[in-house]
């Protein structure tokens, strides 16, 4: 039996999955009750007859919410936007994730996101809502997923407090509507968690087990190994948490633990090295060229770019410094970084509640046998919460506020296991508590964060979140076994309470059309400056820069300029319609025109993707149309991300101005590349 503070009196802990129950005494025949349509609606005569319309009803309000209007962003992120298109234009793009159908360069992250977006496209045809069909879907399968994981170990209720959690948290309503590769990752790593919970389960059977383990194991390696080949790193933060809960929970010996554990690494290595190793043998001539690294090469990129760089600041991961961090984008590193002005309204909403719920129970259950589900639950929720919030608070290079929608699940699911136990020792005055510091910790930040700019936005919404949420709490502690109603009534009117910013916030974001490559949540025009900070400004990226700002030249100047442009690059007939430096720049042209546009130097105009001497070449060949002058770094600069100013982007700028006549299109100044 697991060891717990309850009396001997209350209740026990739910019995656990399928395969546990089966060892136990069961009824002498089929369970009656149930004919073959109550199956389909109710499930199965051993589960309760609300949990299945439950969560029928949960993954269709949250369908609901992240599809409706899901065509309102338009091509969203125009740099991913663009790589779909050129997707459903070569099958090479599709494989290695290109920027253009001429396969000139990459996108400076691995394209497993972008394969599933770009089959989408390829069946329903290149269009907005075609591009994220994908990604709202896959919004709805992590709430399902979340839910699946958490109620084998906490019971079908808190399985559905933990999807409704994810499911009204506003950074998972922007990303999941949005085409950055952060809707997969978030979906792999959910899913890798669920097949740890059932490898866990598995190692409990008695004829079987381990091999059923292994195999679930298995299955988590290999959800990991395609986050990898996601976001790279970033797909791998949860591994410590997930290893931990195997080897503390897991009913095998030791060694049997360890060398399942070192299977599932292995899964990890090759479903993730294969394309690793494609890349690295298909010449270098003959695809293109990986956005975002120095060398031409997908391992440097994982190493570099998208791992020690943006940890340290350097490598390309960003121009943060000791202590200080990128404030640019994601504040000054810091335990406090995930409560700033930045990621607070994105992410911070619940996390007071899951620290407080993460550690109290933890303390609750310390005696608690090796095996015991809830703690197990715990660590590997709140392990992988533990370890991707340090590291996001503490990363010195680039990193953005949506990052945070990695947290989301284990937010969520944290929140609801500890909740559930405390619900269940309510008799327990401990257990009140800690549940009612849950509820008020909430409630009183939620004010916090509402305060500011009340005036301004449902002005009466943070009162009733925070007289709600504390009357709740208060309600809750003075309550005793002899007011169960009382009791019910209390957590109710506490909990959804507290919870009504972040609901309200969710269904804002969803309501708003999101662009740029920085976007944030929240309603319109919403500015808060009560926790920290001066200030932030959640309006909407337009344009196809971060801050809304496009260079001089791009295909933003004005409509008619577009038009006209777009007019010239279509009756092209080379390779590429026309090069310009800088993926975002280029990116739009593209979208726009429908047309192949390379981007020199990839995302901020830095990569060395082409020689100066090969780009004189292809103009001879009459592989490139026109060359248009502008654009150039990522959000808001010339090349000045990873290494500066261009100098390949300055030479070919150089020799272009030098050699060949300007001519004005629509207030875009363009160079005919086919005549001198």
């Amino acid at each position: 039996m697991t060891a717990t503070l309850t009396p001997p009196a209350l209740p026990p802990a739910p019995s656990g999955p399928p395969a546990e129950l089966a060892a136990r005494p069961g009824p002498a025949g089929p369970p009656a009750g149930r004919g073959r349509v109550d199956r389909v609606v109710f499930g199965p005569a051993d589960q309760a007859r609300w949990v299945r319309p439950s969560v029928l009803g949960l993954l269709a309000a949250t369908a609901v919410l992240y599809l409706v209007g899901l065509s309102a962003s338009g091509f969203a992120n125009e740099f991913y936007g663009a790589a779909v298109q050129a997707g459903t234009k070569s099958l090479e793009a599709w494989l290695f994730g290109s920027l253009d159908a001429g396969n000139s360069i990459t996108v400076d992250k691995p394209p497993a996101s972008l394969w599933i977006m770009v089959l989408s496209a390829r069946v329903l045809g290149f269009s907005s809502f075609a591009m994220l069909l994908p990604q709202a879907l896959m919004g709805v399968a992590t709430v399902g997923v979340t839910y699946a994981a958490v109620r084998r170990w906490a019971g079908a209720g808190a399985g559905l407090v933990a999807g409704a959690l994810l499911a009204l948290t506003p950074v998972a309503a922007l990303m999941f509507r949005f085409n950055n590769p952060d809707a997969l990752l978030v979906l792999l790593t959910t899913v890798a968690a669920y097949g740890v919970v059932r490898a866990v389960d598995a190692s409990r059977v008695v004829d079987g087990g381990s091999r059923r383990a292994l195999r679930w194991l298995l299955l988590a390696g290999l959800a990991i190994s395609f986050a990898f080949l996601t976001k790279m790193l970033q797909g791998l933060l949860v591994l410590l948490a997930f290893a931990l809960v195997y080897l503390v929970a897991a009913n095998l010996d030791l060694k049997r633990r360890i060398l399942h554990l070192f299977a599932a690494l292995a899964a990890v290595v090759v479903g993730s090295g294969w394309f690793i190793a494609l890349v690295a043998l298909w010449p270098a001539g003959s695809r293109p060229y990986i956005g975002g690294s120095t060398d031409n090469s997908l391992w440097e990129l994982a190493i570099g770019y998208n791992g020690l760089g943006r940890i340290f600041g350097n490598s390309g991961g960003g121009a943060g410094g000791a202590g200080g961090g990128n404030a640019g984008f994601g504040g000054s590193t810091g335990i406090a970084r995930l409560f700033n002005t930045a990621f607070g309204t994105e992410i911070s909403w619940f996390l007071p509640a899951a620290l407080v719920g993460l550690v109290g129970v933890l303390l609750l259950g310390r005696r608690a046998v090796r095996t015991d589900r809830t703690r197990a639950g715990l660590l590997l929720w709140g392990g992988s919460l533990i370890v991707t919030g340090l590291v996001f608070s503490f990363m010195e290079g680039t990193v953005h506020p949506y990052y945070a929608v990695a947290l989301a699940p284990s937010i969520a699911a944290t929140i609801a296991i500890a909740g559930t136990f405390l619900w269940r020792r309510r008799d327990a005055l401990v257990g009140r508590l800690v549940l009612a510091a849950m509820i008020a910790v909430t409630s009183g930040w939620s004010f916090w964060m509402l305060q500011s700019n009340a005036a301004a936005w449902l002005p009466w919404l943070r009162y009733a979140v925070l007289f709600g949420g504390l009357a709740g709490a208060v309600l809750l502690v003075v309550s005793t076994a002899a007011l169960r109603r009382l009791t019910v009534v209390a957590l109710v009117v506490g909990a959804v309470s507290a919870g009504g910013g972040s609901a309200a916030h969710t269904i804002a974001t969803a309501s708003q059309a999101h662009t740029g490559s920085i976007p944030t949540s929240g309603p319109a025009g919403y500015a808060s400056s009560a926790f920290g900070g001066g200030g932030r400004t959640g309006t909407r990226p337009t344009g196809n820069f971060g801050g809304g700002q496009a260079p001089t030249g791009s295909r933003a100047a004005t409509g008619t300029s577009t038009a006209s442009l777009d007019t010239l690059l279509e009756v092209t007939t080379g390779t590429w319609s026309a090069a310009t430096v800088g993926a975002q720049t280029a990116a739009g042209y593209e979208l726009s025109s429908g047309t192949s546009v390379m981007a020199i130097g990839g995302w901020d105009g830095s990569d060395p993707s082409i020689t100066l001497a090969q780009f004189k070449a292809d103009v001879a060949a009459g592989k490139i149309g026109y060359y248009i002058v502008g654009g150039g770094g990522g959000a808001g600069g010339s090349g000045g991300g990873q290494g500066g100013t261009s100098t390949v982007g300055s030479q070919i700028t150089t020799w272009v101005t030098a050699t060949y006549t300007a001519t004005t299109v629509g207030g875009v100044t363009v160079y005919a590349l086919g005549a001198s």
